[in-house]
């Protein structure tokens, strides 16, 4: 016998309050906080750092080269106030990592967020990729980590909560269509499939181990987006394979980029969000 609703346990379905629509409003908002976010000179990681600072964020881009860094910081909404700043980090040198997060402090003294997008890029395939090639591509994720727990030692010596989003890939996931690159290049490459794979289960590792400490860590797997230097021909077989029959534009990353970095996900951790237009639901 199925019980009928009574008064105590009947889903209420009143509408909401002027003051709760106000409350989840806010919950996207970052204003007041930092976030420096690795790679924003690139084709993903400029669109990224401009949804920061139009979320609120104060925004330090990072950039092998410091000038690109500055260039992009001073084309982000909020630059006349002063609010964003470029500095000079390649998150394959260790040294570099320390000495653009300690720039980081002297210059801003606080840090909220990180978005852990910088890549270092390698063009060779599982045909001719030299071992050497191999170990330098997974480096990337070496930084990654390192750029990760010094972030995390930093929140946990001032008692903050933190949130750290790693750049994934829906080819951290799946494997690719061969078809889709015959003739055009002997292989997607087989590092970058390595490290993306990688990159996801490391979110996953240290989330569980960082979440008491209130140090969220997710993923955010793109895919695919190719470049405006993308070979056409191979743009064309991707559309071809993808749901929905086209590429993504960077964008579409921003609102998911948001989401992360903000208390709209505040009970998220050790995941990753695939924004691949369908992609990976074949």
């Amino acid at each position: 016998m199925v019980d009928q609703p009574t008064e105590s346990n009947r889903i209420k379905t009143s509408t909401v309050q002027p003051d709760e629509e106000a409350h989840i409003n806010t919950l996207f908002d970052l204003t007041g906080r930092t976030a420096l976010i690795t790679g924003a000179s690139g084709f993903l990681g400029q669109s990224l750092a401009r949804a920061l600072s139009e979320a609120g964020a104060r925004v330090v881009v990072s950039s092998r080269k410091r000038k690109k860094a500055e260039k992009i910081a001073a084309l982000l909404k909020g630059a006349a106030q002063g609010s964003h700043i470029g500095i000079e980090l390649d998150q394959m040198d260790e040294t570099s990592i320390n000495a653009g997060f300690d720039e980081l402090l002297d210059r801003v003294g606080s840090l909220e967020i990180l978005v852990n997008n910088g890549h270092f890029p390698l063009g060779a395939d599982l045909t001719d990729v030299t071992g050497t090639e191999f170990q330098q591509l997974l480096g990337n994720a070496t930084g990654y980590f390192l750029l990760a727990r010094r972030f995390r030692n930093w929140s946990i010596s001032q008692k903050k909560s933190a949130s750290i989003i790693m750049l994934g890939s829906m080819y951290g996931v799946v494997g690719s269509y061969p078809e889709t690159y015959e003739g055009l290049v002997p292989a997607s490459p087989v590092a970058y499939h390595t490290l993306k794979g990688g990159i996801v289960q490391m979110t996953r590792h240290l989330a569980v181990y960082w979440a008491k400490q209130n140090i969220r860590v997710n993923c955010l797997s793109p895919g695919p987006f190719p470049g405006p230097q993308a070979d056409s021909e191979m743009v064309k077989r991707l559309c071809q394979k993808s749901p929905m029959g086209r590429m993504g534009v960077p964008e579409e990353l921003n609102g998911a980029i948001v989401f992360l970095a903000s208390d709209a996900s505040s009970y998220m951790t050790g995941q990753n969000l695939i924004i691949d237009g369908g992609w990976t639901a074949w």
